[in-house]
Protein backbone atom coordinates (compact mmCIF):
# COMPACT_ATOMS: atom_id res chain seq x y z
CA UNK A 1 0.00 0.00 0.00
CA UNK A 2 1.27 3.40 -1.00
CA UNK A 3 1.83 6.44 1.87
CA UNK A 4 0.25 9.57 1.92
CA UNK A 5 3.05 12.45 3.96
CA UNK A 6 -0.23 15.17 5.12
CA UNK A 7 0.64 18.33 6.16
CA UNK A 8 0.96 21.74 5.21
CA UNK A 9 3.44 23.14 2.19
CA UNK A 10 7.00 22.48 3.02
CA UNK A 11 7.41 25.82 1.73
CA UNK A 12 5.74 26.79 5.12
CA UNK A 13 5.96 24.05 7.49
CA UNK A 14 10.53 23.02 8.00
CA UNK A 15 9.25 19.54 9.70
CA UNK A 16 7.10 18.77 6.42
CA UNK A 17 10.48 19.92 4.69
CA UNK A 18 12.58 17.79 6.58
CA UNK A 19 9.87 14.82 5.82
CA UNK A 20 9.52 15.68 1.82
CA UNK A 21 13.75 16.07 1.43
CA UNK A 22 14.28 12.94 2.98
CA UNK A 23 11.75 11.00 1.76
CA UNK A 24 12.83 12.11 -2.06
CA UNK A 25 16.55 11.31 -1.05
CA UNK A 26 15.26 7.87 -0.35
CA UNK A 27 13.49 7.47 -3.48
CA UNK A 28 10.22 6.49 -1.99
CA UNK A 29 7.19 7.35 -4.03
CA UNK A 30 4.68 8.85 -2.13
CA UNK A 31 1.59 11.22 -2.15
CA UNK A 32 1.25 14.52 -0.62
CA UNK A 33 -1.77 16.22 0.53
CA UNK A 34 -1.68 19.58 1.99
CA UNK A 35 -4.43 19.88 4.15
CA UNK A 36 -4.37 23.37 4.75
CA UNK A 37 -5.29 23.94 1.26
CA UNK A 38 -7.38 21.18 0.05
CA UNK A 39 -8.86 21.15 3.58
CA UNK A 40 -9.09 18.07 6.05
CA UNK A 41 -12.66 16.05 6.48
CA UNK A 42 -14.21 14.21 9.04
CA UNK A 43 -13.51 11.09 7.59
CA UNK A 44 -9.84 11.47 7.63
CA UNK A 45 -9.30 12.81 10.94
CA UNK A 46 -11.33 9.75 12.54
CA UNK A 47 -8.94 7.43 10.59
CA UNK A 48 -6.12 8.98 11.93
CA UNK A 49 -7.72 8.79 15.71
CA UNK A 50 -8.54 5.54 15.02
CA UNK A 51 -4.85 4.64 14.27
CA UNK A 52 -3.29 6.80 17.52
CA UNK A 53 -4.66 8.82 20.46
CA UNK A 54 -5.54 12.22 20.14
CA UNK A 55 -2.82 13.79 22.11
CA UNK A 56 -0.43 12.51 20.01
CA UNK A 57 -1.60 14.24 17.21
CA UNK A 58 -3.16 17.08 18.57
CA UNK A 59 -0.09 20.02 17.95
CA UNK A 60 0.36 22.16 21.95
CA UNK A 61 3.26 24.27 20.49
CA UNK A 62 1.93 25.28 17.51
CA UNK A 63 0.91 29.25 17.14
CA UNK A 64 -2.46 28.06 16.74
CA UNK A 65 -2.69 26.13 20.14
CA UNK A 66 -1.68 29.64 21.79
CA UNK A 67 -4.51 31.44 20.00
CA UNK A 68 -7.02 28.82 21.40
CA UNK A 69 -8.83 30.73 24.75
CA UNK A 70 -7.93 29.27 28.07
CA UNK A 71 -11.67 28.15 28.53
CA UNK A 72 -10.61 25.97 25.23
CA UNK A 73 -7.56 24.47 26.32
CA UNK A 74 -8.91 23.61 30.16
CA UNK A 75 -11.81 21.59 28.38
CA UNK A 76 -9.82 19.84 25.54
CA UNK A 77 -10.75 16.20 25.78
CA UNK A 78 -10.60 13.84 22.55
CA UNK A 79 -14.15 15.06 21.39
CA UNK A 80 -13.12 18.96 21.78
CA UNK A 81 -9.56 18.27 20.26
CA UNK A 82 -11.58 16.65 17.21
CA UNK A 83 -13.58 19.52 16.74
CA UNK A 84 -11.06 21.98 17.47
CA UNK A 85 -8.27 19.59 14.32
CA UNK A 86 -11.23 19.88 11.87
CA UNK A 87 -12.32 24.20 12.36
CA UNK A 88 -8.20 24.31 12.26
CA UNK A 89 -5.73 21.41 10.87
CA UNK A 90 -2.95 23.65 11.92
CA UNK A 91 -3.38 22.18 15.17
CA UNK A 92 -2.65 18.81 14.13
CA UNK A 93 1.02 17.91 14.68
CA UNK A 94 2.89 17.52 11.43
CA UNK A 95 3.65 15.94 9.29
CA UNK A 96 1.22 12.84 9.28
CA UNK A 97 2.54 9.69 7.66
CA UNK A 98 -0.05 6.94 6.87
CA UNK A 99 -0.50 4.16 4.94
CA UNK A 100 -4.08 3.36 5.87
CA UNK A 101 -3.22 0.96 8.46
CA UNK A 102 -0.14 3.12 10.36
CA UNK A 103 0.22 6.11 11.51
CA UNK A 104 3.28 8.13 12.21
CA UNK A 105 3.56 11.76 13.37
CA UNK A 106 6.04 14.19 13.16
CA UNK A 107 9.44 13.45 11.62
CA UNK A 108 12.30 11.71 12.66
CA UNK A 109 14.61 10.19 10.44
CA UNK A 110 15.20 6.41 12.42
CA UNK A 111 11.47 6.35 12.37
CA UNK A 112 11.36 7.17 8.93
CA UNK A 113 13.62 4.32 7.89
CA UNK A 114 11.90 2.06 10.09
CA UNK A 115 8.89 2.55 8.66
CA UNK A 116 10.22 2.06 5.10
CA UNK A 117 12.94 -0.47 6.49
CA UNK A 118 16.02 1.26 4.91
Amino acid sequence: MSSTLYGLSPKVCDTVKKAVNWLDSQQITYQFYDYRAQGLSAEQLDSWLALTDWEALFNKRSTSYRELSDQQKNSLDAQSARQLMLANPTLIKRPVLTDGSRILIGFKEAAYKEWFCK
